[in-house]
């Protein structure tokens, strides 16, 4: 009876059928909010709240909504992107600054940002290659004219910037994601012969520049620092007085498609990611449409970067440009490479309205389809620096270099509301609101648990209902706070 092959067919067809069944039945298995307890952690403005415990709550049956109850919806069998990871840029800047706090403070300021028990938990970073505005001068890796790059060396980089990183590296632990980009080739290369106020790259440096990137990457390896990719060029349509290459989406498209993507490739870096644009959300559409839309271009493209400097009339940034890009192109990932406030005072550190422009710009780009989030420096000093032509900014975190002292402003909160509690790899999932004073957005941890951040932009405290299919909870929520939900 062994060998009768008939018998064998029905052995393997009921063995298929239930491997089929088991499989099907993990597919159908998702969150519910049945036994599950909330945890609530609430930051608000003109309070001592800060990350503070508020609340444990308990889901009870829910009834069809009333018209008149202000409502946040998740809907956990409706999932869509993986969270890369959520960061912020350790810049020539930021390294310096660090590097004249005491050891205590320098602890202090990686735990804040790197441990997930004492602080906030960054998974994600980026860096620049050679000089950005946030260094104290321009430099690059090479001597001037040397376009076979025999003089390339990053020795200017482990004086500050690197050993930042490699602590950083440490606190933060196997899965942080690292990132490079440039912000101007070195000037011999350009048409106007110097790294600031634009000019383009000449053609006959298109290899030489292209061979740039991956001798940068190669020498931070050999440091033990892994680059997980790198972008072609930020901000590639601004003309700034600082290091600036202006790069047409043609000129970008063919720059990839010829020369950066072959020779990642013929260097042994094909796994290396490769991030367009890197600049504001005004104008990514067209963009993309000119990359993605070549295929031997779009190849070599692992997704976008954008910032969300555009300037924009009406009252509401172009947030439904990352939608639309995302839409048009779901095989490409879209990450957020950076944001700070600008025109630094020192009279506004604890202006609530910073923190709630980073609460209102990552909860819409996570809807959106976005799958990480950067911040810019992490560190600056009292005046808003270094910056080697006056365009001083806000960091999460401002160190007084006199007194020591390290400022925590309330972007440093709004953004932990998301890094702390939501976990790379986590998953979105649906979350809408019923008014538009709260906004919200919700990802599903790999250990199960489910988090919903909420913001309340109004002038009062708002009572709601937080509704998991047959399940509610009410939450209050003061005025102009977020908070994060752990269930």
């Amino acid at each position: 009876m062994k060998n009768n092959p008939l018998v064998l067919i029905c052995m393997f067809l009921s063995i298929t059928a239930y491997c089929q069944s088991k499989k099907q039945t993990k597919l159908v298995t998702e969150f519910s909010a049945l036994n599950k307890k909330i945890e609530v952690y609430t930051t608000a403005d003109s309070t001592n709240l800060k990350f503070y415990k508020s609340d444990n709550l308990s889901f009870t049956d829910a009834k069809q909504p009333l018209e008149t109850e202000i409502c946040v919806f998740v809907n956990p069998s409706k999932k869509y992107q993986i969270l890369m990871g959520i960061g912020g840029a350790i810049t020539d800047a930021s390294a310096e600054v660090y590097a004249k706090l005491s050891k205590e403070k320098q602890e202090e300021l990686l735990n804040a940002y790197y441990s997930k028990e004492k602080g906030i938990g960054y998974s994600l970073l980026r860096t620049t290659i050679h000089s950005s505005d946030f260094s104290s001068a321009s430099y690059t890796y090479i001597q001037e004219g040397d376009k076979e790059l025999k003089t390339f060396d990053i020795k200017h980089d482990k004086q500050y910037k690197i050993p930042m990183i490699q602590a950083a590296m440490k606190l933060a632990g196997n899965k942080f994601t690292i990132y490079a980009t440039p912000w101007s080739p070195p000037a011999f290369m350009k048409s106007n012969g110097s790294m600031l106020q634009g000019g383009t790259l000449l053609p006959e440096f298109n290899q030489s520049w292209a061979n740039y990137y991956t001798k940068f990457i190669k020498e931070y390896q050999k440091l033990g620092i892994p680059i997980w990719g790198i972008s072609i060029q930020n901000e590639p349509m601004a003309k700034q007085t600082w290091e600036s290459c202006i790069f047409s989406a043609e000129a970008e498209r063919d720059f990839l498609k010829n020369y950066l993507g072959p020779t990642m490739q013929k260097e042994g870096l094909s796994n290396k990611k490769i991030i367009v644009w890197d600049h504001n959300r005004d104008l990514m559409t067209e963009r993309a449409d000119v990359i993605f839309s070549d295929k031997e271009a779009a190849k070599y493209a692992w997704g976008m970067g954008f910032h969300w400097y555009e300037t924009w009339t009406g009252g509401a940034p172009m947030l439904d440009n990352v939608k639309k890009v995302h839409e048009d192109y779901p095989t490409k990932n879209l990450i957020f490479t950076e944001g700070c406030i600008e025109k630094f005072d020192a009279n506004k550190y604890q202006l609530w309205a910073n923190g709630e422009r980073y609460g209102s710009s990552m909860i819409n780009d996570f809807n959106n389809g976005t799958v990480a989030w950067t911040d810019w420096n992490i560190l600056l000093d009292q005046f808003g620096g270094p910056n080697h032509v006056g365009n001083f900014c806000f960091a999460p975190i401002h160190a007084n270099t006199i007194t020591g002292e390290l400022i925590y402003t309330p972007s440093y909160y709004y953004i932990g509301h998301f890094s702390k509690f939501i976990h790379q790899d986590a998953q979105r999932v649906s979350t809408a609101v019923s008014r538009s004073q709260l906004l919200s957005t919700s990802f599903l941890n790999t250990n199960g648990k489910m988090t919903t951040v909420v913001m309340n932009k109004s002038d009062k405290k708002v009572t709601y209902n937080l509704y998991i299919k047959s399940r509610k909870a009410i939450v209050e929520i003061p005025a102009h706070a977020i908070q994060t939900l752990v269930y």
